[in-house]
């Protein structure tokens, strides 16, 4: 667990090389710059922005695989935490971040040209209009509610992608209380915030609707 901005940059360093540790660095140096200009995260949250964005992203890494499968689907991405990180720290894997906000999307869209992170793309969408595609690994941090989260995006997802949901203290409840799905999610303890939990696993399919059984017609008279 960290506890402090060293402990999260010595986590990440577990994860990365020196070129993707400065990658990071430039991240923070630009979020700080854009937030005078637009809310992307709360103020408060700067002063330990390696433990609240940086190492919370990246530890996502150490729940799949070296060769993570392509692409890694971030939902509703907003400031690029975790898929902008993600993509700093693995710029050879192909990034598809999702985000509707439009100022968001262009701050989006700097930031992976300033870092040089040529297979990370935004979508500047709702993701109702994305078209479907078979996606590695999702993500998705406080987008939605677990079971409103599989309802919108479970058409990208095949029975061997890694779902990586960064929750609050609401995670051990959303699964416990997830129901209408084939899944193999568990709980693991974040290792940035005591509190929160990490959703991970996968998703097989709906489970199918039982049918009711048919009365008997009435015979005519």
């Amino acid at each position: 667990m960290t506890g402090s901005e060293a402990e999260a940059r010595a986590l990440v360093a577990d994860l990365a090389d020196a070129a993707a540790l400065a990658r990071c660095e430039r991240l923070l140096d630009l979020l700080a710059e854009e937030n005078t200009r637009q809310n992307l995260v709360s103020s408060a949250s700067l002063g330990a922005a390696w433990q609240r964005h940086i190492a919370d992203s990246a530890q996502l890494l150490r729940h799949v695989p070296r060769e993570t499968p392509s692409p890694w689907l971030d939902l509703g991405t907003g400031a690029g935490f975790p898929g902008l990180v993600i993509a700093a720290l693995r710029p050879e894997l192909d990034v598809t971040m999702v985000e509707s906000r439009t100022r968001r999307v262009e701050w989006l869209q700097r930031v992976c040209s300033d870092l040089g992170l040529a297979r990370a793309r935004v979508l500047g969408s709702r993701l109702e209009l994305v078209e479907s595609f078979p996606a590695g690994v999702i993500s998705a941090r406080a987008f939605a509610p677990l079971d409103r989260l599989l309802d919108i995006s479970a058409r990208f997802s095949t029975a061997d992608t890694i779902w990586l949901l960064p929750k609050g203290r609401s995670a051990w409840d959303e699964v416990n209380q997830l129901s209408g799905w084939r899944h193999l999610f568990h709980v693991e303890q974040s290792l940035t915030d005591p509190d929160a939990g990490l959703v991970v696993g996968t998703v097989s399919g709906p489970l199918a609707a039982v049918a009711k059984p048919r009365g008997k017609k009435a015979r005519s008279s």
